[in-house]
C-alpha cells in the first residue's frame, strides 16, 4: 500500500500538517497517519495518548472542524489515524486554502481558488454576474444567429424568440439581479475577451512539433467561434477527399465533419474560462488534436473516459443556450458521439489526453490512407497555403517598404520564426534585399517576377 488520494503518512506531529487536514476537508476527506514513514512501516510515536487528546481540540480551535482520532497499537508502538471527512464549506488555514489532490497537497490560488469556492456553494465560473458589463456590450449579430438556430431546433416556443434580446437573456437563464452573467459575455458578446483573454481559439498547421508553418485565431461570441473554426479547419486547414455518386458530387475529409464538430463544441463547452489559455487546435498530416483547459473531476482519469466516456463537467448555461440553438443534440453525451463517429468512419477511436494543465483529443487518420499519394496531395495543400501566405507578404512589403517583423505576423497570421524563415528564404531566393540598419531601414523588392 503506498499513499494516494486518501492517505497520507508522517512519522510525527507538526503543526504545520494542518495543512494536509485542511487539504482533505476542503477535497473528498481522507486519513492522515502520524507514526508511519514514507514507505508506510510503522515507526511508532512517543506520548501518543497526550497527542491523541490535544489534537482534536487544536484541529476544532485552528480549522472549526471536527476529526475521528484512533489510537492503534501494533507490535508494541503506536500511531495515530486521523479520518477528515470532506466538508460542505470552504475551510482555510491562516488564511490560506489547501486542497488534496492526488498523492500531492495544493495551495489553491487564482482561477483555481475561484472554481473551488464557486464549486462549494454550488456555481459554475460562467452563472456569476459580469458585473462590469451591459447588454451594449453584446453583438446583435449573434442574438439573430441564435435565433436562427433555435427556430431550426424548435426547441424554444417560437413566441419566446420573438421578444427583445434583453428578455430573451431573461428567458435563458443568463442574468441574475439585472445583471448579465459571464455566460451571456461570452456567448453573446461582441468582444468576450474584454472579459477574459483566453476566450478565443487557435489553429495552427504543423509539419512537425517544432515546425509551424501557418496559424489563425478566431475571436467573437461562442457562436461565431463554432461557425468560423470549423470553417477554416475544412476549407484551409484539411484536404477533401472528392468522389461522385452517379451525378453528385460528394465531399469527404480525413475525419468526420460531424467528429469534428462535436469535439470542437465539446472544447467551447466545457474549457475552463477562467484560465487565459485559448483553445488550441493542432493539424498535421496524419493528426490533430483539440486541446483546452478544461479539467477532469478528482475522481476521474483518463482511463475513466476510454472505458466509459461519460459526460465531462461543463458550464451549465453555455451548454444550455448552445442546445436550445441545436448546436448539440443531447445534452450530457459527451464523448461517445465523437468515439462513435469515427470508429463508424473506419477510423482509430480517438485518444482523450489529460496534458499540459487541460485535457485533449487526438484524431488519427486511418493507416492505409496515409500512403505517398496521400502525403504528396496534403503537401501541395500546404505548399499553397504557404505560398499564398509568402504572396501576402510581398504584397504588405511593397505597400509599406518599412513594415516591421510584428506587422507581417499579424497581416499574415504566420509565427515570428515563420515570418524570419520566409523572410531570409525571400533574401536567399534575389526577391527582395534589406538597406540600411534593422531598425531603421526598408525593404526593397528586386524581382518583381
Amino acid at each position: 500500500m503506498r499513499e494516494n488520494q486518501k492517505i497520507e503518512w508522517k512519522q510525527n506531529w507538526h503543526d504545520d500538517y494542518l495543512k494536509w487536514v485542511c487539504g482533505f476537508a476542503n477535497a473528498n476527506g481522507g486519513k492522515l497517519v502520524i507514526g508511519k514513514n514514507d514507505k508506510g512501516e510503522i515507526t511508532g510515536i512517543d506520548k501518543a495518548h497526550k497527542l491523541m487528546e490535544d489534537l482534536p481540540n487544536k484541529i476544532r480551535d485552528i480549522l472549526g472542524l471536527t476529526v475521528d482520532i484512533n489510537l492503534v497499537e501494533d507490535k508494541k508502538k503506536a500511531f495515530l489515524e486521523i479520518n477528515i471527512e470532506p466538508y460542505p464549506s470552504p475551510i482555510s488555514y491562516k488564511g490560506h486554502y489547501y486542497y488534496r489532490s492526488g498523492s500531492t497537497l495544493q495551495e489553491l490560488k487564482g482561477p483555481s481558488l475561484e472554481r473551488f469556492l464557486l464549486g462549494k456553494i454550488g456555481k459554475k465560473w460562467d452563472s456569476v454576474p459580469a458585473y462590469n458589463f451591459s447588454i451594449d456590450d453584446l453583438d446583435p449579430a449573434a442574438f439573430q444567429l441564435f435565433r436562427k438556430k433555435s427556430v431550426k431546433s424548435e426547441r424554444i416556443p417560437e413566441e419566446d424568440l420573438n421578444v427583445n434580446d434583453a428578455e430573451l437573456l431573461n428567458l435563458l437563464n443568463l442574468t441574475e439581479k439585472n445583471y448579465l452573467k459571464r455566460a451571456a459575455i461570452i456567448l453573446f458578446g461582441q468582444k468576450p475577451e474584454n472579459l477574459i483573454t483566453g476566450a478565443y481559439v487557435k489553429i495552427g498547421y504543423f509539419r512537425t512539433d517544432a515546425d509551424l508553418l501557418f496559424q489563425d485565431e478566431i475571436y467573437g461570441n461562442l457562436f461565431l467561434q463554432a461557425e468560423k473554426t470549423l470553417e477554416l479547419l475544412l476549407t484551409k486547414y484539411l484536404k477533401a477527399n472528392i468522389d461522385y455518386e452517379r451525378l453528385s458530387r460528394i465531399e469527404t475529409y480525413d475525419y468526420p465533419k460531424k467528429a469534428l464538430r462535436e469535439a470542437l463544441l465539446n472544447a467551447l463547452i466545457h474549457k475552463d474560462y477562467s484560465d487565459a489559455n485559448p483553445i488550441q487546435i493542432s493539424v498535421y498530416k496524419d493528426k490533430l488534436l483539440i486541446w483546452n483547459s478544461g479539467h477532469l473531476p478528482d475522481t476521474w482519469t483518463v482511463e475513466t473516459l476510454k472505458q466509459k466516456h461519460p459526460s465531462l463537467p461543463a458550464n451549465p448555461d453555455i451548454a444550455n443556450t448552445f442546445f436550445r440553438a441545436g448546436y448539440i443534440e443531447i445534452w450530457g453525451r459527451g464523448t461517445l458521439n465523437v468515439v462513435n463517429y469515427c470508429v463508424d468512419a473506419g477510423l482509430p477511436e480517438p485518444v482523450y489526453d489529460d496534458r499540459w494543465g487541460g485535457l485533449a483529443v487526438k484524431f488519427q487518420t486511418a493507416k492505409k490512407t496515409v500512403d505517398k499519394t496521400v502525403d504528396k496531395t496534403v503537401d501541395k495543400t500546404v505548399d499553397k497555403t504557404v505560398d499564398k501566405t509568402v504572396d501576402k507578404m510581398l504584397v504588405r512589403i511593397k505597400e509599406n517598404p518599412k513594415i516591421t517583423g510584428k506587422e507581417l505576423e499579424k497581416e499574415t497570421g504566420l509565427t515570428r520564426r515563420g515570418i524570419e524563415w520566409n523572410l531570409a528564404k525571400l533574401k536567399k531566393e534575389g526577391i527582395i534585399r534589406r538597406v540600411g540598419s534593422k531598425k531603421d531601414g526598408y525593404w526593397e523588392i528586386i524581382n518583381n517576377n
